[in-house]
């Protein structure tokens, strides 16, 4: 799989977003673009730190391990997946500062590599390695530009 710690793998990333438009439709789902990068920013936050999220302790309890496997494997992620409330995107933000604010936060996994992780207990699936961190980042990034068609 690819990595966004890895320069060609994060610079593959930043290609994709760079062909976004703010007239880009979407293939499924709901969301507009800029709405989509807004998201995208969200769990990128969370490892960084700088968001928080809240797990109903059954919700850990019944699905955090399968969920942890199914954003940490190979397989890419089906269309019509719940999100987190917290990373529900409801306003409308501007495209140029979403594709702005994204692409700062995918170039900062290159730039600052591990260090720049801190967060590695993930609220619903516990314990998480950077290999798994950056798998489940490549694979829901990888997913929305997929969405939009990139």
């Amino acid at each position: 799989m690819e990595s966004l710690f890895d320069p060609h793998g994060n610079q593959k990333i930043v290609e994709r977003i760079h062909q976004l438009t703010p007239i880009k439709l979407s293939e499924w789902g709901v969301m507009t673009v800029a709405q989509m990068m807004e998201h995208c920013q969200m769990p990128l936050k969370v490892v960084y730190g700088t968001k928080e999220i809240k797990v109903n302790w059954l919700m850990k309890l019944c699905f955090g391990r399968s969920a942890k496997k199914m954003f940490t494997g190979e397989k890419k992620f089906g269309k019509g997946l719940p999100t987190a409330k917290e990373f529900k995107v409801t306003y409308h933000p501007d495209f140029e500062e979403a594709k702005k604010g994204l692409l700062e936060l995918v170039t900062k996994f290159t730039r600052d590599g591990h260090a720049g992780i801190k967060v590695t207990s993930h609220p619903l699936f516990g314990k998480m390695t950077y290999e798994e961190i950056d798998h489940a980042q490549w694979k829901h990034l990888d997913h929305h530009l997929r969405q939009f068609g990139v």
